[in-house]
Formats: structure tokens, sequence, C-alpha cells
């Protein structure tokens, strides 16, 4: 890891045994740790509560594959021009597609992927729940529900998309930077 993580000056806090553990899982698994958790690490309890969220949508049961819980990380952070999020779950989506080209094209624009009916719609309704969240209406998840999502894989497409609009947020509040790492990961 080079540079800074973030711009803002936050010493980390004294890590308990189980976020050092965690931590460490992480570079065994991963190889780093993602800069969003060092990010957060000031406050254990700020980064317990982005985690067990983060844990839960991203890895709990869903009807929603990984790739596509992170195609909607991708498709939302692509909205809000989320570089750490973006750098950062690019490279979760050409990870897990296998396709680089499709990683890439999901950072850009989603609408030029070879999208299925299901992935369309579902990005459809992440992105207007994140430039317009007032006019979803039962239209949009009529849609869903034609598109074979149940109503709770609909609140999983609601769940992640709001998570990564809340993350991005915070990521562009105080510049937050992707580990390097993530630039050549599965190209």
């Amino acid at each position: 890891m080079t540079g800074r993580i973030t711009a803002l000056d936050l010493e980390q806090a004294e890590l308990s045994e189980a976020t050092k553990s965690y931590f460490a899982k992480c570079e065994e698994k991963l190889g780093l740790v993602p800069n969003v958790l060092r990010a957060y690490a000031f406050d254990e309890k700020k980064l317990r509560a982005f985690t067990d969220m983060y844990n839960d949508l991203m890895l709990g049961e869903s009807g929603l594959s990984k790739l596509e819980r992170e195609m909607i990380a991708v498709a939302v952070s692509c909205v809000n021009h989320c570089y750490y999020c973006l750098t950062a779950h690019g490279a979760a989506v050409r990870q897990l597609s296998g396709d680089p080209a499709f990683g890439e094209m999901m950072a850009m624009n989603f609408r030029a992927a070879d999208l299925s009916p299901r992935q369309k719609a579902m990005l459809e309704f992440a992105v207007k729940l994140t430039e317009e969240p007032a006019k979803i209406v039962e239209a949009d998840r009529a849609a869903l529900r034609q598109a074979g999502f149940s109503d709770r894989d609909i609140w999983d497409v609601a769940s992640t998309a709001a998570f990564f609009n809340m993350s991005n947020r915070v990521a562009a509040a105080i510049d937050m930077r992707p580990n390097d790492e993530y630039h050549a990961m599965a190209r």
C-alpha cells in the first residue's frame, strides 16, 4: 500500500484481537487489507458496523449472486463517480465474471454490456434508486418481479444499492483512495 488512504488525518485506534484477525483474514484471502477498512479503523465501532452490513449484503444468503451484487455496486458507483468503489468493485466484477472487458463496460456504462433481461432490470432499478429515489413506484418493483426477482430479492437489490450510495458519499467526502493492487487484478 502506498500513499495516503483519505484526506483526513485520523489515527488508527488500538484494534481488538477480533479486528486484527479480520484484517489478517483479508490479507490471506485478498492479498491486502482494503483501504476502506483502514479508513474506518479510527473507530472500531464504526468499522464493525460497516463490515457487518457489508458482509451481510455482499456475502450473506441472497437470491442474488455475488456477481450480481458486485454489478449493483459498480452501477451505483458509476452514477456517483466513486473512484474508490469503481476501482475496488470493478476488480471484483472482472474476477467473478472472468471477463475483464465486461468489468470495464460495467465500470463505464453497464448499458454497453451484454446483460440478461434480469440483470438489466436489476441495474435499471438500482440506478433509478440512486438518481431519483422519490420516483420509485410499484411499476418499478413489478418490473423486477417480471424479471424473476422475489420480494426478498427486491429488498436485497434496494439494500445493496442504498449501501453503496452511502459508501460512495463517504468515500467522496473524505477522498478515499483504493489500494493500488486493485488496478491490476483480474486483467
